[in-house]
């Protein structure tokens, strides 16, 4: 990706609603914006018109495995044999991949996103600190927040972000709404007169080494896994699929998986794993 450091001058005219103290940047001139909902529903109509099936409702309970190599999936709605499966649970990979008797250590990272009401476009591309790229990379469980601000077509502005390690605890922290709502307007004084519409949490799929798992499980043939993308993985799930795809047919990709591999967990010398 380019990158283009960037002085006061320049900084003000790629957004005249910054903060005028603020006196130097970086552009990603490349950067781009999607909507995930809408991409999933093409994703799935892309499926269906190709011949594939759609089966909504299932609960994946088990595996059917004979001798470490996987026959079939086990759900609520039945059992579905093939000899390749793939686990792109998301925050969930790791539980799906105990319920066939092996492990990835992927664990729940929550944040919060705070959503405004429609606005005028103050906010002309993604903007945020330095603290948002050193938080993303941090190993640490505790709460940790940064200044994340972006626009959306239809108007409102997403504010963000936040991140810790508390498992599956969704509950709200209005302490860190308001914090986030702060940092946001220090960024962008004129967010103060905008109204605060809703706040969302979700956990992203965290892996310790800050790496996504994508390749075949160390014990099991047949169960391949695509998930520990945190926060990146709407970016990043064309080049997975791409490199997932070509090992499982066995043909040459166009980069090395090894350091995404699963077994690297289970390597002598890997300090990483502990979540």
């Amino acid at each position: 990706m380019n990158t283009e450091k960037v002085d006061s001058a320049q900084l003000h005219k790629l957004e005249p609603y910054l903060h005028p103290d603020i006196s130097e940047g970086v552009f990603y001139p490349q950067d781009a914006q999607c909507q995930p909902m809408l991409a999933a529903a093409r994703i799935i109509q892309t499926v269906l018109a190709r011949g594939g099936v759609l089966i909504s409702q299932a609960k994946v309970t088990g595996f059917e495995i004979s001798q470490n190599q996987l026959k079939g999936v086990v759900t609520t709605r039945g059992t579905f044999h093939a000899p390749v499966v793939v686990n792109a649970a998301g925050t969930w990979a790791g539980e799906i991949a105990a319920l066939a008797g092996s492990e990835i250590p992927i664990a729940p990272r929550k944040g919060f996103i705070l959503v405004t009401e429609p606005a005028p476009q103050y906010i002309f591309h993604k903007v945020y600190d330095s603290d948002y790229v050193a938080n993303v990379a941090s190993s640490d469980a505790d709460l940790q927040t940064s200044t994340v601000v972006e626009g959306t077509r239809s108007g409102t502005i997403l504010i963000g972000a936040s991140r810790e390690r508390v498992g599956f605890d969704g509950s709200m922290n209005y302490e860190i709404v308001r914090k986030l709502a702060a940092q946001a307007t220090s960024l962008f004084p004129v967010l103060k007169d905008v109204q605060l519409l809703r706040v969302y949490r979700g956990f992203r799929p965290y892996a310790p080494d800050h790496l996504p798992v994508i390749g075949e499980d160390s014990k099991i043939s047949g169960l391949w896994h695509s998930a520990g993308h945190e926060g990146a993985g709407i970016g990043l799930a064309p080049g997975s699929a791409a490199l997932l795809t070509d090992a499982i047919v066995g043909r040459k990709s166009f980069m090395s998986a090894e350091a995404f591999s699963p077994q690297r967990f289970s390597r002598v010398g890997f300090a990483g794993a502990e979540i």
